[in-house]
Order: C-alpha cells, then sequence, then structure tokens
C-alpha cells in the first residue's frame, strides 16, 4: 500500500456522525457521566478487538484495511501527515483506555460534576 495516498471518505451522513462520536469522545468527560462515556470507549474497543476494525469506517466509504483511519484521514484533510501505523497502534490500543481513565480519574478521582450530571 502507497504511505503516500491520501485516503478518501465520502462525506455523508454517517460521516457527520462519526465526527460527532469523536468530538464526543474527547469533549465527553466533561459533558457526561463517567459510567456513560465508560460504556461508550468500551463498545468502541470492543469493536477493535472483535471486529479488528471500525465499523463506521466502511459505511462512508474509508477502506482501514491498510493503515487509513478516521484520525489519518481527519488529519490528513487539515494538511497533516502523521505515520499512519503509529496513529492506527496508539488509537486502537491505547487512546480509548486513556480517555476511560482520564474520565474516571477527572470525575470520580477530583470530584468534576459533568455538565448533564448537575
Amino acid at each position: 500500500m502507497n504511505e503516500n495516498a491520501t485516503s478518501h471518505s465520502d462525506i455523508n451522513t454517517v460521516f457527520i456522525a462519526h465526527l460527532i462520536l469523536v468530538i464526543i469522545a474527547w469533549a465527553g468527560p466533561f459533558v457526561f457521566p463517567w459510567y456513560l462515556m465508560v460504556l461508550g470507549y468500551g463498545i468502541v474497543v470492543g469493536q477493535f478487538i472483535y471486529y479488528k476494525r471500525c465499523l463506521l469506517n466502511q459505511a462512508h466509504g474509508l477502506d482501514d484495511s491498510g493503515d487509513h483511519t478516521f484520525y489519518s484521514h481527519l488529519f490528513e484533510k487539515m494538511g497533516f501527515r502523521p505515520n499512519r501505523k503509529k496513529l492506527k497502534d496508539f488509537v486502537r490500543g491505547y487512546l480509548y483506555v486513556i480517555l476511560a481513565i482520564f474520565t474516571i480519574a477527572l470525575q470520580l478521582g477530583l470530584g468534576y460534576q459533568a455538565y448533564l450530571s448537575r
């Protein structure tokens, strides 16, 4: 696979939903209760483990059979050229676990009350 080839994804309803879910993954610890966020992160990690891919990518035309990911696609659209393999390994192996730990530490450890928990 050509590492320099740009990824392609159709901008459709699924793409927009995928983008919204990524935004929620990052902003969610400040908005939603920890147990909902940890459940969501668990579902994402579970799909990576069980299916070995992101189920939404194919629905909006992103072929993630190589090292393409939704994150690499977004970065490339913004003009950045990340190392796709390292980014994919990080996103699918560590990112959502780190976000879950951050959410628990923020809300339970530091006592932050999520916006929708108030």
